[in-house]
């Protein structure tokens, strides 16, 4: 049941992207946010911290470079993965402090490529082999696939999260070996076993539904 339940969980998650801007994404979030809350090794506040990070880095960046440029934000642990195309070196740069200036962040990885702004054929293949990496992590049943954030830019996979080495090194493994991936970065902290223990909530298992009643006294 978790595993069924993860799985939908991290595929209904990786679609959003292909989503954004539309309706379904709030009602999809709304649906799942509870699950990954229950799963995650972040506090909720820390969550709410990374989403607010996450919509003020992007909305700044937006005022800022209204067109000619593909940029992502990814958040975890108050730490940004920022990941995308821009026309220059400067524009790079600007948008690293931009980010560095947003509450709350303590640090920046400034992934982004100096290069045309790619297509959307593109970008739906990265959220596919996003999809492929987050099932596999699934599949193989090695560690709790929600601890482990993916994000893939122009086939470029990069691995966020808090882990043990041990979910480190099977993640990193996994991604490799991934199909269509052509390298893997990995900016996940780890963190000893007894710290995971501490952090992890396990999910109750449902209990059976109670027999119909048959009345009577």
């Amino acid at each position: 049941m978790r595993k069924r339940l993860a799985t939908s969980v991290l595929l209904g998650v990786s679609l959003l992207p292909l989503l954004q801007g539309c309706l379904p994404v709030v009602a999809a979030s709304a649906a799942t946010g509870g699950a990954l809350a229950t799963f995650d090794r972040r506090s909720l506040g820390t969550q709410t911290d990374d989403e607010t990070i996450e919509w003020k880095a992007s909305s700044r960046v937006s005022d800022k470079f209204p067109d000619g440029t593909h940029t992502n934000f990814t958040s975890y642990n108050h730490k940004v993965l920022i990941t995308g195309e821009v026309p220059s070196a400067e524009a790079k740069a600007e948008i690293e402090r931009i980010v560095i200036g947003v509450p709350q962040v303590q640090g920046v990885y400034n992934e982004l490529a100096v290069a045309p702004v790619t297509s959307f054929s593109t970008r739906s293949n990265d959220s596919y082999i996003t999809t492929r990496v987050k099932s596999r992590f699934v599949d193989l049943g090695k560690f709790s696939a929600v601890h482990v954030k993916v994000v893939t830019e122009a086939s470029v996979v990069y691995l966020l999260g808090l882990v043990t080495q041990h979910e480190s090194d099977s993640a990193i493994q996994v991604a490799r070996t991934t199909r269509d991936v052509k390298k893997v970065v990995t900016l996940m902290e780890i963190i000893t076993a007894a710290q995971a223990k501490d952090m992890d909530v396990r999910m109750p298992e449902p209990r059976e539904p109670a027999p119909p009643s048959t009345g009577g006294g």
